[in-house]
């Protein structure tokens, strides 16, 4: 498989009109639920997700970008600059939704995303990037380690109904 350049990915914050294909991206990476195209090209479609979007658009904390090969979204992250009181008042971002689609992995697009949140963190001010990955997917592991992430808490989570 041939490696992307970094000068052949655009990356961008996110649009309304990329809903759908940053949904489809999501649910094609989720790692415990499978679906098929045609399931998830339909669900893509749900106007949960634009809620969702608008959500994540609102709140300044919040920035979604996608990642464009010869004009059509192949990538996508979200990123969330945390200020808090620990560490003498160290500002954490908290990348989540990391997701590239599947006929582009191995091609070095996810790097180019990576490199892309550490460095809008950076701007930002941060001190320390989080993220978390889900425990059946080891080659996200593996990958993650490669670019410098270590794995140094165990992660915690509650589902609440909504």
């Amino acid at each position: 498989m041939t490696k992307t350049e970094a000068s052949e990915i655009r990356m961008r914050e996110a649009v309304r009109a990329d809903v759908p294909r940053v949904a489809e991206l999501i649910m094609h990476g989720a790692s415990v639920q499978k679906r098929t195209p045609e399931q998830i090209a339909e669900e893509a479609q749900d106007p949960v997700y634009l809620k969702a979007f608008e959500a994540v658009s609102a709140n300044p904390y919040n920035s979604l970008f996608v990642a464009e090969l010869e004009g059509r979204v192949v990538g996508t992250y979200q990123i969330t600059v945390l200020p808090g009181m620990a560490e003498r008042g160290r500002i954490r971002a908290k990348i989540e939704s990391v997701h590239v689609a599947p006929e582009c992995r191995g091609r070095g697009i996810g790097a180019i995303m990576m490199r892309h949140a550490i460095a809008f963190a950076a701007e930002k001010g941060v001190g320390l990037v989080e993220l978390t990955s889900h425990k059946a997917r080891p080659e996200a592991h593996r990958f993650y380690n490669s670019l410098g992430f270590v794995q140094s808490h165990e992660g915690f989570k509650m589902a609440l109904s909504p």
